[in-house]
């Protein structure tokens, strides 16, 4: 079943001698259940694809489906609530909230939606992400590791359509890196949950069902 369609999506910045071209005209479709890595160098593309796809930024044309819905159809408020509730995002310099702790940063999203905590489902998760012993700390007294497993946690508590991963560990050291790769392909494997991980390295793409490079804005390969 097909989650994710992408359609001619282009986003250029500037115009006329200025005019940047950041993606041209991509298009591809991801089914439920896929852990799927983008991979370019710097300046590529891959994150404007992701914020594309993700309702944080909108195109200069073409058109996302997330589910069935065209998420541009939406007004701001709309795309923001949806944004909130159906996708999970997972940022490389991990965007927790300094003065709550690991289970209320990875609660937020239910809590600003005043949706119920399922404590099930948190106990579960915080066992997941090996964080139980962790969650009243700050994230001041985490690893880097640990700052991204909550980080994961809060991707994946309110049970989204799809997990979009900007360079998750980009800020790690190898031994991190490696537990966090693991730990998405086991909510992968474990929770089918659908994943599209973006990277400038080749290693830890390997790790996907399936590579997309990217290169100047374009699909080269593995569509």
């Amino acid at each position: 079943m097909e989650i994710l369609r992408v359609e001619n999506l282009t986003k250029i910045y500037g115009k006329d001698n200025n005019k940047v071209i950041a993606l041209d005209n991509v298009s591809f479709s991801v089914k439920k259940g896929e852990f799927v890595a983008i991979v370019g160098a710097s300046g590529s593309g891959k994150s404007t694809l992701l914020h594309l796809i993700g309702g944080v930024d909108r195109p200069t044309s073409g058109k996302v489906y997330i589910d069935g819905k065209d998420i541009y159809s939406f007004n701001n408020d709309a795309l923001a609530i949806f944004r909130r509730r159906q996708v999970g995002l997972i940022y490389q310099f991990y965007n927790l909230i300094p003065i709550l702790n690991v289970e209320e940063n990875i609660t937020l999203p239910l809590s600003l939606d005043n949706r119920e905590i399922n404590q099930t489902k948190l106990k579960e998760l915080l066992k997941l992400l090996g964080l139980e012993n962790r969650k009243t700390h700050l994230p001041s007294e985490l690893s880097g590791g640990q700052q991204q497993r909550t980080s994961i946690g809060r991707a994946l508590i309110t049970n989204p359509t799809i997990v979009l991963a900007d360079e998750p560990t980009g800020n790690l050291d190898s031994k991190a890196s490696d537990e966090i790769v693991e730990l998405l392909k086991k909510s992968n494997r474990d929770y089918k949950q659908t994943i599209i991980m973006i990277t400038h390295d080749m290693e830890i793409a390997k790790h996907a069902n399936r590579i997309i490079k990217i290169e100047d804005g374009k699909i080269v390969k593995g569509v």
